[in-house]
């Protein structure tokens, strides 16, 4: 099995409602994220890749243009904007399009990560 990943990044603002008062992730407030998008195939095509990198550059204009410096529970429509449903809401975006995708990942900060892998 031949498996790639490739990186990318974005800041935006969240708050996660329905935990204790005293939770600091019930404030308003923001992260750095990093997400490593997956791909995993048997074979590779042609050229010798599971799929040309380049061909992902259409997941980092939808993060440019609808996530990266936005308040995500607005532009996502939830309450609870987990690293975890990240994860999910981006593998269900990336597999639509390349359905060699295996697994998203998401940290929100340098040691923290949330994975879809279904």
């Amino acid at each position: 099995m031949f498996r790639i990943r490739k990186s990318f990044q974005f800041s935006a603002s969240h708050q996660l409602l329905g935990l204790p008062d005293d939770h600091p992730c019930t404030r308003l407030h923001g992260h750095n994220y990093e997400v490593i998008v997956e791909l995993a195939s048997d074979t590779l095509n042609q050229t010798g890749f599971v799929r040309d990198y380049r061909e992902l550059g259409e997941f980092k204009r939808y993060i440019d243009d609808h996530i990266d410096h936005r308040h995500l529970n607005d532009v996502l429509c939830g309450d609870n904007t987990t690293a975890e449903r990240l994860a999910k809401h981006f593998f269900e975006w990336c597999q639509s399009r390349w359905p060699e995708v295996c697994a998203v990942a998401v940290s929100e900060t340098p040691k923290t990560w949330a994975e879809y892998r279904p």
